[in-house]
């Protein structure tokens, strides 16, 4: 073969390493016969696993008339392999090598609708053949043998008799296979890991030397021949990693199956995702550390797969509504319009898919027209974690346009007093009211401009593209293009919309999902939506997010998150993504419209592909994305990373119920949390897999709870939150409450929510006080932090043990003292330990610690908190209530 042939072959081979170095042999004739494996090799099948094909097979007898109604895919299936061993035990202990016929010949017919056993291994070999697919790799490889003269021989473990293994491979681009010689194993009896090679050898009549195998079995394509001089070539199809991930899919149960069975869609089996995954990965570059590896590893196994049928969907339904531009709001919009793009190509569909400069923040500041109280408050309220001089910034106001903020411009709109004081003082006069009707008047001319200017207002339907979740932008959007009279109604494809996306329906817009839609189904959704950070970091382009236009109609965009490692990580996985994407649409031209659509059922798959991905991520996956930073994109500068840092110290007290607790304040990622540890995260796993109930992590008996109460400056008590008490598999307890208000002084901590003895290891408070835009940090872990609290109807035993008596009894923590100042919102949280104690009272009471380690605890307290005068205030106090008690007496 010439150099310019090969250089044909060459960058296809090179998507494998080994068979880049065995094209190299094959030109250089340094080897006189070329030997080939059949399946997983040169065939390889769209289910994941040999066995999955029965499932297929199964439903596709129960649809024709002939298979028993009452016997469902399962149940064939298992039938089916039972079927095959007893045909090989039957064989006697000389070989266990038998043929398809032998193996039907050991079902029970009568099930089958009177068809013989010959219509049912013709039924079984049809499916074979429209399930098995040419690698084209291989088929390369196998073209440049036959150009260089070189023998070929085909060696494989097969029930398959000649006749049909030569029906399987009858295809155009293994023309070069006709003249092969072929060894197989039910033809002589004994497998490649037992005697076929020997077999092999002998029949040939060459030097072992003289032969390069190439197949996917580490030990009768590798091993075996290997020990007898055969030069072999290792194709390999999943390795370790690649297994973890598809392992975790295996395992995950839920109502995202659909109609799946065992995994496999009984129609279209795995639609090739399985063996186009690993065919991805095993082609994938060199990377230069391990997170690059593990990053274009999730893109090309997980989100690859997903992201590809999102696509393929996207331009189908483009297409069949007649939309030739679709709109892929920014930052998203960079990689989906390109695979949408490459997915219109590859099915010869004519849309085009464009980016399109949009955010959350600049439509919803563009969207802002009414300025009573309420629509004014709605708006602050979303303004989470931005201070009062952000919040003015957004709306195009300096801090002398509202003179009563002025005091109060560093304050954090965290709670609904200073959102209700901010509100009054924006709508307080008429003035501020034209001021900022004319603001946002501003901004959404300026938007408009931009959409205008790209072309998206050109047509009266503008479709846009994006990963979804509720449709904010959409939502808002509808109302800039309402509000400005433009007779043009936007409406949204997404990877999945959650339940706020209700909003739109309402409103007579057009809104779809992918893998769900208005909250359905539940699962995949729930994942998505809860932990979306991931998804979108891995998908946003390499940029900041958009702040909004200038008056040209030019996008002014923030800062870009995260450093350089991380960036390269993203670039890593969108490469991943591409890639797999590739490999799909290699497989779809060659197939000519022969090939299947991810636009139906293939949803049901890839949700369980993403779904597991959120809920159960590998040991790997964990510790790439732990060093990841999401930021607000709301208008906030806030960054903050997928794995919180505050709550690492927690993980060994959280159960996997816990997990589901977590407000998405506390944590994006709960699954990457649980990461954290082993024990946890295999509880995670068992969960989701279906293996352990959720209420092994729940104590016996009526469910109780930490309860939360707080106080404010006027001396008056609240209700907070309260959550469920768990054991988790340390024998230890969680909580974390949030509770927001103006000037919270105490909060009362009503730990167990019972009787209970509790060994409380710490308590930590993040505080906003005083006004400070920074958390403050109180911590309660030593005896000493104890001693100085009030304890109602419980006691403290020394120590840090205290008992409950009631399921009222609390602790009392003095925020305010702590802190200096009053505090307008706090994250409290509770590493404790407990020992359930009988709701009877009848048992004995343990006696509280020494009453003198109480009082200096006290005035500790009253030291730290109010210095020497505060301490002779406490003293004083103490000894009045000791002389009206010998009063009383």
């Amino acid at each position: 073969m010439n150099s310019v042939e090969l250089s044909t072959v060459l960058p296809r081979a090179r998507r494998h390493r080994q068979l880049a170095r065995l094209c190299s042999t094959i030109a250089a004739k340094s080897c006189s016969i070329v030997s080939f494996d059949v399946f997983d090799t040169i065939l390889w099948r769209r289910v994941p696993e040999p066995t999955d094909l029965f499932t297929v097979l199964g439903a596709r007898l129960r649809q024709s008339g002939h298979c028993a109604t009452w016997v469902d895919e399962a149940a064939f299936r298992a039938m089916r392999i039972e079927a095959e061993q007893a045909a090989r035990r039957a064989c006697g202990p000389d070989s266990s090598e038998v043929s398809l016929l032998d193996i039907w010949r050991k079902m029970p017919l009568s099930l089958f609708g009177g068809a013989s056993e010959e219509e049912l291994v013709r039924a079984e070999i049809d499916l074979e053949r429209e399930f098995t697919v040419v690698d084209p790799d291989i088929a390369d490889v196998i073209e440049l043998v036959r150009e260089n003269d070189i023998p070929i021989v085909l060696v494989s473990d097969t029930y398959f008799t000649e006749d049909q293994l030569s029906y399987l491979l009858d295809r155009p681009e293994l023309e070069a296979l006709r003249d092969a010689r072929v060894f197989r194993s039910h033809e002589h009896g004994r497998d490649k890991a037992s005697g076929l090679w020997r077999i092999v050898l002998r029949e040939l009549g060459c030097s072992p030397s003289q032969i390069v195998h190439i197949g996917d079995n580490e030990v009768a394509d590798g091993r075996v021949p290997g020990k007898m001089g055969v030069r072999t070539v290792r194709y390999q199809r999943i390795d370790e990693d690649l297994d973890r991930v598809l392992r975790r899919e295996r395992d995950y149960t839920g109502p995202v199956c659909g109609s799946l069975v065992m995994g496999v869609d009984p129609v279209e089996g795995d639609f090739g995702f399985t063996s186009l995954r690993a065919k991805t990965v095993q082609a994938r570059p060199a990377a230069p550390s391990a997170a690059i590896d593990t990053a274009w590893r999730y893109g090309a196994a997980v989100l690859g797969p997903v992201l590809t049928g999102f696509a393929e969907w996207v331009a189908k339904k483009a297409c069949d509504t007649g939309t030739r531009v679709v709109w892929c709001p920014m930052r998203e919009g960079e990689l989906l319009s390109e695979l949408v793009n490459n997915a219109a190509l590859a099915r010869g569909r004519k849309v085009e898919a464009k980016p399109l400069w949009l955010s959350r923040h600049v439509v919803s500041v563009a969207a802002f027209a009414s300025f009573d109280p309420d629509t004014v408050r709605e708006f602050v309220r979303r303004s989470y974690e931005l201070t009062v001089r952000q919040l003015l910034s957004t709306l195009g106001m300096r801090p002398g346009d509202v003179p009563s903020l002025v005091n109060r411009l560093d304050d954090i709109i965290d709670n609904h007093e200073i959102a209700s004081q901010v509100t009054r003082a924006l709508t307080e006069y008429p003035h501020l009211e034209r001021r900022l009707s004319a603001t946002t008047a501003a901004a959404r001319e300026r938007l408009l401009r931009a959409l205008r200017d790209s072309g998206a207002l050109d047509h009266p339907e503008l479709t846009m593209v994006d990963l979804g979740w509720g449709g904010t932008i959409q939502y808002y959007l509808a109302k800039v293009l309402r509000l400005a009279g433009v007779d043009v109604v936007p409406s949204g494809l997404y990877l999945a919309t959650n339940e706020r996306s209700l909003r739109l329906y309402q409103d007579g817009l057009r809104i779809e999902g992918y893998l769900g839609q208005a909250g359905c189904p539940e699962d995949v959704v729930t994942a998505l939506s809860r932990s979306p950070e991931v998804v979108e970091q891995c998908v946003n382009a390499l940029c900041g997010s958009l702040l909004d236009f200038d008056d040209d109609g030019k996008p002014l965009l923030g800062p870009c998150v995260g450093g350089f490692d991380q960036n390269a990580q993203r670039r890593a996985t969108q490469e991943g993504i591409l890639a797999f994407q590739e490999q799909w649409h290699r497989y779809v031209t060659r197939a000519q419209g022969n090939w299947p659509d991810l636009t139906g059922t293939a949803r049901h798959q890839l949700g369980r592909i993403m779904t597991a991905a959120l809920k159960m991520p590998t040991a790997a996956e964990a510790g790439l994305f732990s060093t990841w930073q999401h930021e607000d994109n709301f208008g906030s500068a806030s960054v903050t990373g997928l794995l919180p840092e505050d709550l690492l110290s927690a993980v060994p007290y959280l159960s996997p119920n816990d997990l589901d607790d977590l407000h998405m304040r506390d944590a994006f990622w709960p699954a990457l949390l649980a990461s954290a540890d082993p024990a946890l995260s295999a509880g995670v796993r068992a969960r989701a897999a279906g293996h352990i109930e959720s209420t092994v992590f729940e104590p016996s008996g009526e469910p109780f709870h930490t309860h939360l109460r707080f106080r404010t400056g006027d001396d008056r008590w609240h209700d907070g939150p309260r959550q469920r008490v768990r054991i988790n598999h340390n024998g230890l307890s969680f909580a974390r409450l949030n509770v927001e208000a103006a000037d919270i002084t105490d909060v009362s901590l009503a730990i167990p929510g019972r009787p209970a003895l509790v060994r409380i290891d710490w308590i930590e408070a993040a505080v906003l006080a005083g006004g400070s835009p920074e958390y403050q940090l109180l911590r309660w872990d030593e005896p000493k932090d104890f001693a100085g609290l009030v304890f109602a109807d419980c006691r403290w035993l020394g120590d840090n043990f205290v008992e409950f008596d009631f399921p009222y009894s609390a602790m009392w923590l003095p925020l305010a003292v702590r802190a200096g100042a009053p505090v307008t919102s706090t994250r409290v949280t509770i590493a404790f330990a407990m020992l359930p104690r009988s709701t009877s009272q009848l048992e004995r009471r343990l006696p509280p610690a020494p009453r003198v380690a109480r009082l200096s605890g006290r005035m500790r307290e009253e030291l730290k908190a109010r210095g020497v005068r505060g301490v002779a205030v406490g003293a004083a106090r103490v000894l009045q209530r000791q002389l009206l008690g010998r009063s009383d007496r």
